[in-house]
């Protein structure tokens, strides 16, 4: 009883130690080339303001870190600057730019963004700040009824932009990009609090995948 004591000692000891020496095992990359994602979902969460992805490419939506994505945009989405000048901010006319429409594309990703996580007993709005852009110019932009442009963000007349976005909004745009290949864009949201001060997330960078 004894040597069957200590040797069942023995073997929980040395499986505890081969336990602790495993390296964490990192989330696996989600690629997304279809269907729905709010690419800015920010949640509040014990005095920390995150912003998340949320995925609903699948019948159950969930939530990842932006770190874990990777958001492909298709050869379907390559189409070219109209001639209306109040285009000019994708380039020349004629010229070749990549667009995830605002009207839904069931052949491609589309993505939107929304704040309804956030209470409007704990914020009273949010601003969204572009920060940056690697790999290429890149914009979004709605077009109303009659396909007149409102321009949101834009890489290519400098960054930071920022725009308010009430709490409770879900809405979609247009996203624009120049050019094929990787590009990484960083985003921050910042929520003005019911109770007086702000609170402002960290950074999170998204990679989006141009396919030529």
């Amino acid at each position: 009883m004894r040597l069957r004591t200590t040797v069942l000692a023995a073997v929980t000891a040395v499986a505890a130690t081969l336990t602790i020496s495993l390296p964490a095992q990192a989330l696996p990359t989600v690629t997304l080339s279809a269907g729905h994602v709010d690419v800015i979902d920010p949640a509040y969460t014990a005095g920390t303001l995150k912003i998340e992805v949320k995925d609903s490419t699948t019948a159950t939506p969930v939530h990842r870190d932006p770190a874990d994505v990777v958001l492909q945009v298709l050869p379907g989405a390559k189409t070219t600057v109209p001639s209306n000048s109040a285009y000019s901010f994708l380039g020349t006319p004629g010229s070749t730019v990549w667009v995830l429409p605002q009207t839904q594309n069931a052949n491609l990703l589309w993505p939107g963004w929304n704040t309804e996580r956030l209470s409007s007993s704990t914020f009273t709005t949010t601003q969204t700040t572009l920060l940056s852009v690697s790999g290429g110019q890149f914009a979004i932009y709605t077009t109303n009824a009659f396909g007149t442009p409102t321009v949101l963000f834009n890489s290519g007349d400098g960054v930071p932009d920022t725009r308010t976005v009430g709490v409770g909004t879900h809405a979609h745009a247009n996203w624009a990009f120049k050019s094929a290949g990787t590009y990484t864009v960083t985003f921050q949201v910042t929520g003005t609090l019911a109770g007086g001060g702000t609170v402002t997330s960290a950074p999170a960078s998204f990679t989006f995948e141009v396919q030529p």
